[in-house]
């Protein structure tokens, strides 16, 4: 007789494993929902730091994965690929912008990426003063933090074909500014900033201009506007030195303007210009040539360019400093040899 086991036992089995895949399932969702709870904690706590800032630039085309492993080189001390699969997993990781970054001690993984995503850059800034010439923009270039330095060793020339412009010479032709930048941005990048404003700046006074100047050109008027910016020692009188300057191009009387001398100098200059100095002829001695010197000698203001385009109506054809940064304007050779005499004794030009 065969016997037949009771269906009560493969009954309790198949309940025991019901109950024990309940189990693991209620762990599982707990062990996930602590997990959930952990990496939500984690997103809004500061990320341990390797010291007070951490900076990092990212270039332009790197992926989600090498910014992570950037900033973990850079010194945010958290493993790589968290930084990664945060990024992954927001979603915005494609979103990430390339520039230069700085975090500091309370910067949050959320925090970071939404300065990546929004391109929360740190900037940095380097102000070229206008009357500089060119050298003095390289030099304040060459100082600048966080800026690299790619043209040092360029001439002229190379930096004005690296302009797209082989042609022309670059004194003058870089607007005086305040120009930020992001850190590890080159020098060129800067300067074709510079020199593209310069451009539009002075086409766009040219157009301008007053009728019937004795100027044939913008170039002539950015020449003129630095010998304005050099001579001018309080901004009310711009517009009467560039009258004044005008007035002499009109009639065929040489500019005679010490600052032209002083630029054809160039380094020898020692800070005392000597009588001998404006009886050597030169291509920048405005008292032995006459019209407008071969290039600029100084970066000018919108200001300067501005009163060159549209001087003041004068007839004076003299001026002299009187020594507080204000000038007296005479018509003739006479009221300006007595004003010469009087400032002179002051300590004036």
């Amino acid at each position: 007789m065969v016997s037949i086991g009771s269906p009560d036992g493969p009954r309790r089995g198949a309940v025991e494993l019901m109950r024990l895949l309940r189990t693991l399932i209620v762990l599982v969702v707990l062990g996930a929902a602590a997990a959930a709870s952990l990496a939500w904690w984690w997103l809004d706590r500061p990320l341990p730091l390797a010291s007070s800032t951490v900076e990092l630039s990212i270039e332009t085309g790197a992926s989600p994965r090498e910014v992570a492993n950037a900033w973990v080189r850079a010194g945010i001390r958290v493993p790589a690929i968290v930084l990664y699969e945060w990024f992954r997993w927001s979603g915005d990781a494609k979103r990430i912008r390339a520039g230069s970054y700085v975090v500091g001690p309370e910067i949050t993984p959320r925090q970071l990426l939404a300065k990546m995503v929004q391109g929360d850059e740190s900037f940095e800034r380097v102000r070229l003063l206008e009357g500089w010439t060119l050298r003095q923009f390289r030099a304040e270039l060459a100082r600048a933090p966080h800026l690299k330095q790619t043209t040092a060793s360029l001439s002229e020339a190379e930096l004005m074909a690296a302009m797209g412009v082989p042609d022309l010479r670059a004194e003058g032709r870089f607007f005086p500014d305040t120009y930020m930048y992001s850190r590890g941005v080159s020098d060129l990048t800067v300067l074709r900033r510079a020199f593209a404003t310069m451009q539009e700046r002075l086409n766009a006074a040219w157009a301008e201009r007053q009728p019937d100047l004795p100027l044939k050109s913008a170039d002539d008027a950015l020449t003129l506007a630095s010998i304005v910016e050099k001579e001018t020692g309080r901004p009310a009188d711009r517009g009467l030195i560039a009258g004044v300057f005008i007035n002499r191009l009109r009639v065929g009387m040489p500019l005679q303007t010490d600052p032209t001398v002083i630029y054809g100098l160039g380094e020898s200059f020692d800070g005392n210009l000597r009588r001998r100095d404006l009886v050597a002829d030169g291509p920048y001695n405005t008292y032995l040539r006459g019209g407008l010197p071969p290039t600029p000698i100084a970066m000018p203001s919108l200001a300067a360019i501005r009163a060159t385009v549209r001087p003041d109506s004068t007839r004076a054809l003299y001026f002299v400093a009187r020594g507080d940064g204000t000038s007296v304007f005479s018509e003739s050779l006479a009221d300006h040899n007595r004003a010469v005499n009087q400032y002179q004794r002051k300590g004036g030009r």
